[in-house]
């Protein structure tokens, strides 16, 4: 790229980097430290500005680069992100929103925990979350990472490395200066710029094709050179059955995995009461559907006007695809319009991606701290403790994301985050529906459904051709695969259920039927809760 590119992009990176510790370092000045200010905000947050924070949650790298990509390189079956990641969010609002409001205080472990043995639960969940956490931060990380190296001419490894690096450095800064309202802020910023941004892309492609769709559907299958089968289903999922398999498993962890996800079901206690977290989930789900609409059109836009050679030749993975689409409708490469474009693209996929990482980062970071490091120590310590302990986990937390973003950093970004969806689908949601609608549910239950799920995943993604055996693995001058489907979920999901039924009606344990009803009455009603 040129050097109107560089110098125009990085001072919009900078703009938004400087807005962003702007509000972090003026929330921190008016914060009073509680666990409550640090975990949820205050809890002062309408459905409106949590809707469009929510929204910036969910709407990541994955969704603006990966998904954008996918659909320019294989068309149809690329689209099937869109569609699984939008349909997930009925779950959240039919099932879990309101429910997670009443019963939780901070995390899902709140929620699973209400009438178990806490200690082995919220050291179970707690573990759960953060590996579902890490995996999700390694998709942004790459995403940044193939963003900045696209910018500085796609040549130097050097430069992906070291903005990893500053991503990783960044999330700690806005999480342990600004807790969860600076936070919340930088989401809400961002999900202005990233639909006023996808908007005015939309726009400008379908007025290349004078707003015909069929014009534009034409073209994009013309370039891609499969023809019509590039509208049809098949190119990434057809043929075998191990990629039919696939798509089953894929399209089971995005439909399942979001309400899952802890930093989405932590957004739920920011809100003062469950009718406002269901309300928030209602104006999410109109700005996400608008979205993964509009991602659509980008992505087959960027088939018919960049083409899914150059996209490839870009980034193999297709991560690339928005950028050189705005790109071409500026004016092309060396052309002032060409040049504003990329560069207000760029900076607004960077914001998208330091915005979703904080996120991911403070969800993480208190399951750590009011999870794991609370029931170790026998919840004995103080909530001033307790967020000092989350402050440290983010640093920790940002280590492993940036050593794992560096490993990963030629998958795409849309693939990685579907593990993660996996990974959430399999162990967190099935003791999370559990808990909230099964009278007999036990202890153990808890325990076993989310190990039963968490486990086979993880082992399944480590022996799958994600990691070895394949040249785009991540390790691919090596051989150790074992299972055939690059996403667990067709199995590790099931297991999790299977898991968390089996260990409750083996359970030495009585269910807790006062327990049960107190948790059931205050999950429809709100009474007694936090």
């Amino acid at each position: 790229m040129t050097g109107d590119h560089q110098t125009l992009a990085l001072l919009l990176f900078s703009a938004f980097i400087a807005a962003t510790l702007g509000i972090t370092t003026w929330v921190s000045r008016h914060r009073h430290g509680s666990a409550e200010e640090f975990y949820a905000g205050g809890r002062l947050f309408s459905p409106l500005e949590n809707g469009f924070a929510i929204a910036g949650d969910y709407m990541s790298a994955a969704s603006f680069l990966g998904i954008s990509g996918l659909i320019a390189l294989f068309g149809y079956d690329g689209m099937l992100y869109s569609v699984g990641f939008l349909v997930a969010w009925l779950v959240v609002l039919l099932l879990v929103a309101e429910l997670v409001r009443n019963c939780g205080r901070f995390t899902l472990a709140d929620v699973v925990a209400a009438r178990m043995a806490e200690r082995p639960v919220r050291i179970a969940v707690g573990t759960s979350s953060v590996t579902v956490s890490v995996l999700y931060l390694v998709a942004q990380m790459v995403g940044a990472g193939s963003l900045v190296a696209l910018l500085l001419g796609g040549t130097s490894d050097a430069a992906r490395a070291w903005t990893v690096i500053g991503v990783g450095a960044l999330m700690v800064v806005y999480v342990s200066l600004g807790g969860m309202r600076a936070t919340t802020w930088i989401q809400i910023v961002k999900a202005v710029l990233l639909m006023a941004g996808t908007i005015a892309l939309t726009v400008l492609v379908l007025t290349r094709f004078h707003f015909d769709v069929d014009q534009l559907l034409s073209t994009a299958a013309e370039r891609s050179g499969h023809g019509r089968d590039f509208l049809a289903p098949g190119l990434r999922y057809g043929g075998d059955w191990t990629a039919r398999a696939d798509f089953v498993s894929l399209g089971l962890a995005l439909v399942l995995g979001t309400a899952g996800l802890p930093h989405i079901l932590s957004r739920f206690y920011t809100v003062p009461t469950a009718r406002a977290a269901r309300r928030s989930v209602v104006w999410s789900i109109g700005l996400i559907g608008g979205f993964y609409l509009m991602t659509i059109v980008l992505g087959f836009g960027a088939a018919a006007l960049v083409g899914p050679d150059t996209v490839r030749a870009s980034n193999a993975a297709g991560n690339t695809a928005v950028p050189l689409l705005a790109l071409d409708l500026g004016g092309g490469a060396g052309s002032t319009g060409g040049t504003v474009l990329f560069a207000v693209v760029a900076a607004v996929a960077f914001a998208t991606i330091l915005a979703v990482v904080a996120g991911i980062t403070l969800a993480s970071s208190a399951s750590v701290a009011h999870d794991l490091y609370a029931s170790l120590r026998r919840r004995s310590t103080k909530q001033h403790g307790e967020v000092a302990v989350a402050k440290l986990a983010a640093a920790g937390i940002g280590v492993a994301a940036i050593a794992l973003g560096l490993l990963a950093r030629d998958l795409n970004v849309a693939f990685l985050v579907g593990l993660a969806f996996a990974v959430a689908a399999s162990a967190n949601l099935p003791a999370l529906l559990y808990s909230l609608f099964w009278r007999r549910f036990t202890t153990r239950g808890a325990v076993w459904s989310v190990y039963g799920g968490l486990v086979p995943a993880v082992l399944l993604v480590v022996v799958s051709p994600v990691v070895s055996g394949s040249p785009e693995s991540l390790f691919p001058g090596v051989d150790f695969q074992l299972f055939p489907l690059q996403n667990p979920g067709v199995v590790s999901i099931p297991l999790g259920f299977l898991a968390g039924w089996l260990g409750t009606v083996t359970s030495p344990e009585p269910p807790d039927d006062a327990r049960h009803a107190e948790t059931e009455v205050r999950a429809l009603t709100g009474a007694g809760a936090v």
